[in-house]
């Protein structure tokens, strides 16, 4: 059940801390006490008059409203014990309590505390006589010119003296200046940007050490533990960053650039604060961006200042994608007006320091209001830093040094996890150790094997499935090293890139590491290569090693042994393995079907997934049967498939005779032969056709041995050994196209083949731009498979290049302007006039930015279909990404729905989920998102074109019908609960 908060303040940093709270889904509102114009009646966020001086009523108030956490946002109210006062009502506060707060509220108790816990400070001495102060001044033994009020001060409490005599004059009169540069008079913050580029992580982490845990240690040795935000301003001296003061809370304007790089949810954070969990709950940021506000203030700041100014341009700012936090505003007749002497501040939020300053000043240029000042310069020396000329580093050479030892500790454990007797598969040094007397042997020969996963990686990575590739590269290894009558000992692994993703490489690995325990072998190490320029962006490489023993009286294979009339033994593969994939892919792409095309009577799988699935492991369940004495040899069907890998394993003057009608052939091998019209000899050199391993034994314990082995694997009696005569082949497979047909099952044709189809559902499809999403519909239906055929694209808008591509298609085109109409239902009646005359049957809305009317939503009820950048219900709306990016969600996607009334609450027909990568901007996001919707919105029309996917029109809550094609069985599932399927 959502919560409701309450923040405590007026100025632009609560505003932030409203806007950020107001996005979590744990909160269902925000009360500001007093806020100010931005806060009032803002969506979740509104503001309270309740008095926040007065504690006592303040607590009622909590306690009536259910305020389950008050956020205090200025320093006064925290010196003045409202954290105290509060919590002894029982109401959960995020602040320090009055006694914490001095580090802030008296400037003398925080210089004293840094010398006792020895934390690096200026030297100083505190007075309140006044000449016993200039005596200081004048007698120090350093320059003593910096001149501090103890109390609060609302952040002008500091005269910086350029001489004794300044300073002695601001020991009795503390002077406001307003000037550029740093220079003149004093005011509060006049803007913030983050990161600072000129403080590097090694100078961060000596921060944290030597000030901020330190400070934290020694509040809690005094017995005042510190709950909230601890802010220190710090001096960098030759001698190390040195303490100038400490804020209790957030800075106003800092926060206002610190809590939109807040990846993490603002009230999970500050509830594990005040629950002491926030070392298992520590906020992420969105380290690739950078932040910049600019505070725009009143003429007079910080002296005397007009108030009741009429502020415009708020809009124009919100249209430039930007942040803006009100301070001194306040609504008078409907209108925002000033009130204070900082007024507002505009914040963006963009990939580079540079970038987002020149956005923050476009918004204070947009925004007006009499006498309206701010400065100029804010972010200026880091500009300055960053545009220095610095001497190339190996990352900027492309080498991510820090990304490579990231990886390397998350897949610790996973290799840790692998270890076996005779190793302990420790990560991280020079070399792997293996004791061979500990893993039990005693006379053994060391056999080795290394191989590849080939192109199917090409597919793994079209189809970002990177989880089950590491198996695949495991069983190529010690499968091969089986043949030897080897168990697998260790296996080392060789990851290369051109650019190191973390999180694909730590799913390829946990794959391997996942294999390696299957095997039960040891993942002992590997390397990790990232060279720019080798490889293109999203691609990879996989090489993998892998060492076995075997005792030198067990060796395979026993090749005087074998002879004429012994069995032959097939041990089932899982498909099509890890060989093949180039003639694979040459195959798919000559078809009607793509990667992403629906398989299988269930419909949950794609083509994809289905030549992804991984190779097989037969170590840990043949290696008893092949140390059985039984086996004569073995033989991994690899590269070369049937014909050449046997023979691998036999005598000279022995070959094989296999019949095909004796296994069960998997139905990819029956789409493969026959899309790609291959031969049969083609089809045994160059797959496994369903074996993935051979076994040779005696014909008089091939039973035994066959029985051995079914009690872990399927397995058949699939040939016999033949003497070989001159000139004849190795291998001879019989019945090969018999069992090809036989074993292509009745749903083959509509599930992985395709079915021509020829009475084709007429679609519109309406645009207003580009049409990227116009493009993947126009490639699905010129399929032969498709149900739907575009007939007709309409735009509302001439000359956009969604009516080019139509053209080029030789699909029909009209343009109908919407300014022409003088209602959306004039607008609306003269689509639907055209889309009659062209026999439409169903509308497809690719980037229409236009909504449609009620009456012509409810005459194609059911007909329309339309796609959102979300996984819907979540992030309605036209700013989903940044939605979601807002609301630190680690998974978006898109949804294609169909059109009800209500903008995005139409019953779902299709989703595809996308991951939302750390660092990842709008555009990044937008870019990942509209790969899958070029995949998902054909999908979506095809299951609605075929009659796969209904509504029903009888009334909500809507419900999307799903035929399942070969069996006509229905099953309805309401909008709320639906979780839709690929593919039926």
């Amino acid at each position: 059940m959502a919560d409701r908060v309450l923040v405590i303040g007026s100025g632009g940093r609560e505003h932030a801390l409203a806007w950020k709270l107001a996005q979590s889904p744990h909160v269902k509102q925000v009360f500001v006490a007093p806020g100010n114009a931005g806060t009032a009646d803002n969506g979740k966020i509104s503001n309270s008059a309740v008095s926040v001086s007065n504690h006592a009523a303040l607590a009622q108030f909590c306690r009536d409203q259910e305020i389950r956490l008050v956020v205090v946002g200025p320093e006064v109210p925290l010196a003045a014990g409202i954290v105290d006062d509060l919590t002894a009502a029982g109401v959960k506060c995020f602040g320090p309590t009055a006694k914490a707060a001095q580090l802030e509220s008296s400037k003398s108790f925080t210089k004293a505390f840094l010398d006792r816990h020895e934390i690096p400070t200026a030297r100083w001495k505190s007075f309140t006589d006044p000449k016993a102060a200039c005596s200081f001044i004048n007698s120090a033994n350093f320059p003593a010119l910096v001149v501090k009020a103890s109390g609060l001060a609302a952040g002008k409490g500091v005269i910086v003296a350029s001489n004794k005599e300044e300073a002695c004059k601001a020991v009795n009169e503390i002077m406001q200046f307003l000037h550029k540069i740093n220079e003149g008079p004093n005011t509060g913050g006049m803007g913030a940007y983050s990161p600072a580029p000129q403080i590097s992580k090694d100078l961060l982490l000596k921060i944290r050490d030597t000030v901020l845990q330190k400070t934290v240690d020694g509040m809690r040795k005094e017995g005042v533990p510190y709950f909230g935000v601890l802010y220190a301003g710090l001096m960098l001296t030759k001698d190390g960053p040195k303490v100038l003061e400490f804020n209790c809370r957030f800075g106003d304007p800092e926060c206002q650039v610190i809590l939109p790089l807040l990846k993490s949810d603002l009230y999970e954070v500050m509830q594990a604060v005040i629950n002491k969990k926030l070392s298992s709950s520590m906020p992420m940021w969105f380290e690739d961006n950078a932040a910049v506000t600019v505070v725009m203030a009143s003429e007079g700041y910080p002296g005397t200042y007009p108030k009741g100014l009429e502020i415009t341009g708020l809009s124009k700012a919100k249209e430039l994608g930007l942040e803006v936090f009100h301070a001194g505003t306040a609504l008078k007749d409907g209108k925002v007006v000033t009130s204070g002497g900082r007024v507002l501040t505009v914040t963006a939020i963009k990939e580079d320091l540079m970038t987002a300053l020149q956005e923050a000043n476009k918004g204070v240029a947009a925004i007006n209001f009499k006498g309206a000042i701010y400065r100029k310069d804010i972010g200026y020396r880091a500009i300055a830093f960053l545009s220095q000329s610095r001497g190339l580093t190996y990352k900027n050479s492309g080498v991510d040094i820090a990304a490579g030892n990231t990886l390397v500790q998350k897949i610790k454990p996973l290799a840790a996890a692998t270890s076996r007797s005779g190793c302990n598969a420790e990560l991280g040094g020079f070399a792997g150790l293996f004791d061979l007397k500990a893993a039990g042997y005693k006379d053994p020969i060391l056999v080795s094997g290394t191989d590849g996963v080939g192109t199917k990686l090409k597919i793994a990575q079209v189809c970002k499935k990177h989880d089950t590739i590491g198996q695949d590269l495991v069983a190529m290894c010690v499968n091969d090293i089986l043949a030897q009558g080897a168990e697998p000992l260790f296996f080392l692994d060789y990851f290369a890139c051109g650019k190191l993703d973390v999180e694909v490489a730590q799913g390829v690995i946990a794959g391997i590491a996942e294999a390696c325990k299957k095997a039960g072998c040891a993942l002992l190490g590997g390397e990790t290569a990232e060279m720019p320029g080798m490889y293109p962006p999203g691609e990879y490489d996989l090489a993998g090693f892998a060492v076995g023993a075997v005792e030198r009286g067990q060796m395979l294979p026993q090749l005087e042994r074998i002879a004429d009339g012994d069995v032959v033994i097939g041990v089932a593969s899982s498909g099509v393995h890890s060989n093949g994939y180039s003639l694979v892919r040459k195959i798919v792409e000559k078809s009607s079907l793509d990667f992403s095309s629906p398989v299988g009577a269930s419909g949950d799988q794609t083509l994809g997934d289905l030549l992804l699935t991984p190779t097989k492991i037969y170590s840990k369940t043949l290696l008893p049967v092949l140390r059985s004495g039984h086996v004569k040899a073995y033989a991994h069907i690899t590269g070369g498939g049937l014909l050449e890998n046997i023979p691998r394993v036999l005598p000279e003057s022995c070959g094989v005779v296999l019949d095909a009608l004796s296994w069960k052939i998997p139905e990819i091998f029956c789409w493969l032969h026959k899309e790609g019209n291959l031969s049969e000899e083609e089809m045994t050199r160059t797959f496994n056709c369903g074996i993935g391993a051979v076994l040779v034994v005696q014909k008089e314990m091939a039973q035994q041995v066959l029985k051995d082995i079914q009690k872990h694997e399927a397995a058949w009696l699939i040939g016999r050994v033949v003497s070989l005569q001159k000139g004849s082949a190795h291998v001879k497979v019989h019945n090969l196209l018999e069992a090809l047909r036989a074993n292509r099952s009745l749903s083959v044709h509509s599930h992985i083949q395709g079915k021509i189809q020829t009475n084709k559902v007429k679609v519109a499809v309406l645009i207003s731009g580009t049409g990227t999403n116009l493009e993947a519909l126009i490639n699905s239906t010129k399929k032969p498979t498709s149900f739907a055929q575009i007939v007709l694209v309409v735009s509302n808008k001439a000359g956009v290049e969604g009516l080019r591509k139509a053209e080029r298609a030789g699909i029909p085109t009209k343009v109908i302007d919407h300014k022409l109409y003088e209602s959306r239902t004039a607008f609306d009646s003269a689509v639907d006039k055209v889309l009659e005359e062209f026999s439409v049957e169903l509308i497809c809305l690719a980037g229409f930015m236009r909504i449609l009317s009620g009456p012509f939503v409810k005459k194609w009820e059911g007909k329309i279909l339309n796609i959102h950048p979300s996984l819907l219900p979540s992030f309605k709306g036209a700013n989903a990404h940044k939605l979601v990016l807002e609301a630190g969600v680690r998974v978006t996607g898109c949804t294609v729905h169909f059109v009800a009334e209500e903008v995005d609450a139409g019953a779902i027909i299709f989703q595809e989920a996308v991951p939302v990568k750390v660092g990842d901007t709008v555009e990044t996001l937008s870019e990942r998102v509209k790969e899958a919707e070029h995949r998902a919105f054909p999908a979506a029309l095809q299951l609605v074109a075929s009659g796969a996917v209904q509504q029903q029109v009888h009334g909500a809550p809507q419900v999307v019908q799903l035929r399942c094609i070969s069996c006509s069985k229905q099953r309805s599932h309401s909008n709320n609960v639906y979780s839709p399927h690929k593919v039926f």
